[in-house]
């Protein structure tokens, strides 16, 4: 892939979606903006999930978040995910590769992992429209992708 058509894809990826904080800020800034943009989601089904571009199981659940963003978020279903890849470049690689049609929030010093005491890659976590967590995973493993949908139906007030 040429150098052009690499850049083209970045300022595809770039446009469809938001890196939110930087390098340079600190921790309390960090967990400030992430629970402002919580905040934002108010009232809606958040469904919140942590990776890093050396997971292989989240390159996996990628394709299926993309999926459960575009089929219920008429519904009020938000889907962020934070990245706690130290370095950016790396998450923007993973990016080209598995690209993500929701907000990616990053987490490079890992100070929002650590408010969420993760286990392990992926984690994510399902909030009610009220902000309660509901529901939460360690791994994604798609023999259970239906469980995980139907978690987000019922949050959603869907019928089967």
């Amino acid at each position: 892939m040429n150098k052009l058509t690499q850049y083209l894809i970045l300022l595809f990826i770039g446009s469809t979606l938001t890196i939110f904080t930087s390098l340079k800020v600190s921790a309390q800034e960090t967990l400030e903006a992430f629970d402002k943009l919580m905040q934002q989601h108010q009232g809606k089904v958040v469904y919140l999930d942590f990776w890093a571009s050396w997971c292989t199981p989240c390159r996996k659940s990628f394709p299926w978040m993309n999926e459960m963003q575009a089929k219920y978020q008429a519904q009020d279903l938000v889907v962020l995910s934070v990245n706690l890849d130290a370095n950016k470049t790396l998450a923007e690689k993973f990016l080209l590769e598995t690209p993500a049609q929701f907000d990616i929030f990053y987490d490079p010093k890992g100070k929002v992992a650590k408010k969420f005491k993760l286990k392990g890659m992926p984690s994510s976590y399902l909030f009610n429209r009220n902000g309660k967590l509901v529901s939460a995973h360690t791994g994604f493993n798609g023999d259970k992708k239906r469980k995980y949908e139907q978690e987000i139906r019922q949050e959603l007030n869907l019928t089967n």
